[in-house]
């Protein structure tokens, strides 16, 4: 999902037998977005869950969104069998003046891509991705796994969630990647940015990651999200930096 008025960039990746993952991930980004058009037209909409005065006002009210969509999914999967123990993963961004607030829970990725290099700003919460930081599993051993599939953390499973939230600055010429982890299991890092530092317009790029991540013999659903930082991008904070000058 992009809304790029509201500055908010979403993928989320559902979990649940039938049609529960789909249900779950599509609430999710309906209340991701609700809620920060609510507080776009409502700058007194309280927050939900505690601040966290190590991060900005926005990144707080992204965190605040994330957890009224884990009060939307966890609601919804106990009103309704079918829906019993449906969950989703979330990495969501939310691009203010000269700075992108990441919010994630599970194991969906974002990655900046700067100067030729692509780098993840996120850490997946697997159970893989914590054998790999405790030094007990090899990055390879990982993807061999049996057990790379289990994420520790997912929205909506629980009454709460524990939203990890990070801040970084950004500029133009900066192209962000959100993604499921169907790209990610399916296509290497290299593979990706030999992909993303290609002439194509963006859609192509998105088109060729997700017929990469199926040749790859990808066995999960891909939803890719980019975002390119181009000059409009660096027009932008201008104008606001000469609004503040003039105030």
């Amino acid at each position: 999902m992009a809304d790029p008025p509201l500055g908010l960039y979403v993928v989320c990746d559902g979990m649940g037998g039938g049609n529960a993952g789909e249900v779950a991930s599509a609430l999710a980004v309906d209340a991701i977005q609700a809620h920060l058009a609510e507080a776009a037209r409502q700058a007194n909409l309280p927050l939900i869950g505690p601040y966290d005065a190590t991060v900005s006002a926005s990144a707080n009210r992204l965190a605040s969104a994330i957890r009224a969509a884990n009060k939307v999914v966890h609601r919804e999967s106990w009103n309704r069998s079918e829906y019993a123990g449906m969950g989703t993963t979330v990495v969501a961004a939310l691009l203010y003046e000269d700075v992108l607030a990441i919010a994630h829970v599970g194991d969906s990725r974002l990655y900046l891509l700067r100067n030729g290099a692509l780098q993840a700003l996120t850490t997946d919460h697997s159970w893989v991705a914590e054998q790999i930081l405790k030094g007990l599993l090899t990055e390879g051993e990982a993807d061999r796994s049996p057990r790379r599939n289990v994420v520790t953390k997912a929205l909506g499973v629980e009454s709460s969630v524990d939203v990890e939230l990070t801040e970084t600055p950004v500029k133009s010429g900066d192209m962000l990647l959100l993604c499921s982890d169907g790209l990610t299991r399916a296509v290497r890092p290299n593979d990706i940015l030999h992909i993303l530092s290609g002439s194509e317009d963006l859609t192509t790029m998105v088109d060729r990651l997700i017929v990469m991540a199926n040749e790859a013999g990808g066995d999960d659903n891909t939803t890719v999200v980019l975002v390119a930082l181009r000059d409009e991008f660096q027009e932008g904070l201008w104008k606001r930096l000469k609004k503040r000058v003039a105030a």
